[in-house]
């Protein structure tokens, strides 16, 4: 599925908020499963379980061939850095009635809003990414002025 689109939802005194159908029927699975992910400051980004976990057991696939290898001699640091990251990185969570996401207690704070604030939810293509406005605009400040040049890229 190829999801596009933007809309304002107001985030409820429970830490709720209603995803628009298409976008919940985009990234959720049969039982309504999502994965909810800090990827940017300000911005939370749900994703599809099973395309999640391809993305994760890869990398991390990865990572243990290079230590089994003896690769990351000397990077140890940045292996537990990498841990704790992994570590409280993302949720699986089930939106209610098949779009309502309750925002995770430890996912509030990243994306820096609070119970009755208003979020932007954005269509990224291939998932959903929910953005504290201030961060929303900074980033289109940033990346639109680039937006002709970057499709002419990826669709030459």
């Amino acid at each position: 599925m190829f999801i596009t689109g933007e809309v304002r939802r107001t985030i409820d005194d429970r830490f709720r908020l209603t995803l628009p159908p298409d976008f919940a029927e985009g990234i959720s699975d049969e039982d309504g499963n999502v994965i909810v992910a800090k990827e940017r400051t300000g911005c939370l980004s749900l994703w599809r379980s099973e395309e999640w976990k391809k993305r994760l057991d890869s990398g991390v696939e990865l990572l243990r061939q290079k230590i089994d290898s003896g690769r990351m001699e000397g990077r140890w640091g940045d292996v537990q850095r990498l841990g704790r990251l992994l570590s409280t990185r993302h949720q699986q969570v089930t939106l209610a009635k098949r779009s309502r996401l309750l925002i995770p207690e430890g996912f509030r704070q990243f994306l820096g809003s609070t119970a009755g604030q208003e979020v932007v939810v954005v269509g990224a293509v291939i998932c959903v990414e929910i953005w504290n406005p201030d961060n929303w605009l900074d980033v289109l400040k940033t990346e639109m002025p680039d937006f002709g040049d970057l499709f002419k890229t990826l669709t030459e």
